[in-house]
């Protein structure tokens, strides 16, 4: 197979999962911080094009108000940044939305989209769902993104529940799943990341239950 021609898209990587009511639980946040700082190492030291998303609401918003010190990205990867590095701002869940980014993918000739980021069940999620749409393969980098504990009115469920899950579902069709040292050599090396299938992820998950 060719190898991929990826972009790292860096998802919300804001100062207001590190303290506030959206603080990032599983896997816990320093550590998750810590391996999309790696990433951005791996990407920059390949040449791959870097994407900084930043989630912006209104003014006076609880979260991601863009006049507001939470609304910036975490200073371990901003002062990464360098002038090759894409801005990108968002207002819905996904990436893609109103943000111009699949043309500048196309303009770039990417065709593997990388996501690093926050949050695993929101804006990871949303992203994941709608690249193939797109044409393009998605991959996620399973220590260098998080999430948060659920509890409304359907039930409530742990982050690390919410998070393993997830990446269970990628896997399974949406995504290959990876950690970032296996991501990292598989830039060097320049090889596709693999995921699996429905049907086979279906079989297989028939015979742990039974």
């Amino acid at each position: 197979m060719s190898t991929p021609r990826r972009a790292l898209v860096l998802v919300d990587v804001q100062q207001d999962y590190f303290d506030g009511p959206l603080e990032i639980q599983f896997p816990p946040r320093e550590d998750s911080l810590a391996r999309i700082a790696q990433a951005v190492d791996a990407a920059t030291a390949a040449g791959i094009p870097v994407v900084a998303v930043q989630h912006v609401a209104g003014e006076g918003a609880p979260v991601f108000d863009p006049t507001t010190p939470g609304y910036q990205i975490h200073p371990e990867i901003e002062r990464r940044r360098t002038p090759a590095w894409t801005s990108v701002t968002k207002q819905y869940g996904t990436v893609y939305a109103g943000t111009g980014l699949v043309d500048w993918l196309r303009e770039h000739d990417v065709d593997t989209v990388t996501f690093a980021g926050y949050m695993t069940n929101n804006c990871i999620l949303a992203s994941v769902a709608e690249t193939e749409t797109h044409g393009l393969a998605a991959e996620v980098l399973s220590d260098a993104t998080g999430a948060i504990h659920i509890a409304n009115s359907v039930g409530s469920v742990s982050a690390e529940t919410v998070h393993t899950t997830l990446m269970a579902i990628f896997q399974s069709n949406l995504a290959a799943v990876a950690s970032t040292d296996v991501w990292a050599a598989a830039v060097t090396d320049g090889t596709v990341l693999e995921k699996d299938n429905l049907v086979a992820s279906a079989m297989l998950g028939a015979q742990h239950a039974g």
